[in-house]
């Protein structure tokens, strides 16, 4: 687990469109920040003082965003100078956000366009790593649509899930190898898992090697959050270990405790020893990403 605590939580709320910000020690809310769009992934770079989040657009038809008009977003922590640094017909529909501190990359799928993107931080130098399924045909099948991503650069490896139909029970886990140098090589795509319910976002804890994830599909093994060892060949000793959330959506861990989100409105604090659920926050219209700082 990581060995230091940090003491901030922030949180998407999808349909009040908002990042809110928490003391996650007492509770105690700190910031919200208005009119961010509909939020998926978030991250924060507190040495230079940015939230990035991903803003899954304007248009859509339940839940399925149809049209490229997705975003990513920058802006102060305090919510000030905020920015789109990518957009405009870009991709479809970003979803979990990834930055890679050192290199000042992001990284997100996009679930409609079936794709995995990196750019640089101001928005410059944008990549497409990962085009699935059939070449210029969009929206994408949905067994073709990615969500979750976490990046290992230690073991030079890139997790993402395609969670498949809705309560289908076709969600996969894959994972490539990824030189993530300026001139990034990716191969060697295998899945991991496959026939889950309905995979969503990833968290690795790199010290254990071990690869969590949250799944919004059907019961039994679905509204979970997840586990399974990662090992040189794949993915090993999938557990499931805190099951009935209501459309199990965000993860984080920090050193004592899982954050799980859900579409209901609700954070949960999971003990990461007992697996003792508690309720964290209640009061949203559907929380998404988060990300603790």
């Amino acid at each position: 687990m990581p060995t230091s605590e940090k003491n901030n939580l922030a949180i998407l709320d999808i349909f009040n469109q908002q990042i809110i910000t928490f003391d996650k020690n007492t509770g105690q809310i700190k910031t919200i920040i208005e009119d961010i769009g509909y939020g998926d992934g978030i991250q924060v770079d507190t040495t230079n003082g940015f939230f990035y989040w991903t803003d899954m657009g304007a248009y859509r038809e339940g839940e399925d965003f149809l049209h490229p008009d997705g975003a990513i977003y920058r802006s102060k922590l305090d919510g000030s100078d905020k920015l789109k640094i990518l957009g405009d017909g870009q991709f479809y529909t970003p979803k979990q956000l990834r930055l890679d501190h050192t290199n000042q990359k992001l990284y997100w799928c996009d679930r409609e366009g079936g794709a995995i993107f990196r750019a640089n931080t101001d928005g410059s130098e944008l990549e497409k790593l990962v085009d699935r399924g059939i070449p210029g045909i969009y929206p994408k099948h949905k067994l073709d649509q990615c969500v979750g991503i976490a990046l290992d650069k230690h073991h030079s490896h890139l997790y993402w899930t395609q969670k498949g139909t809705v309560k289908g029970g076709q969600g996969r886990i894959f994972r490539a190898d990824f030189n993530f140098s300026s001139n990034p090589q990716f191969h060697n795509i295998s899945t991991l898992l496959n026939h889950l319910p309905e995979p969503i976002d990833l968290e690795i804890d790199h010290q254990n090697q071990i690869l969590y994830w949250t799944d919004r599909g059907a019961e039994p093994n679905g509204n979970s959050l997840n586990a399974a060892k990662i090992t040189a060949h794949g993915l090993e000793d999938h557990q499931v270990l805190v099951r009935g959330f209501k459309e199990a959506i965000g993860m984080v861990l920090d050193k004592s405790h899982f954050y799980v989100s859900d579409l209901s409105g609700c954070v949960y604090r999971i003990d990461i020893n007992t697996l003792e659920k508690e309720l964290f926050y209640s009061a949203g219209q559907g929380i998404t990403g988060m990300v603790i700082y």
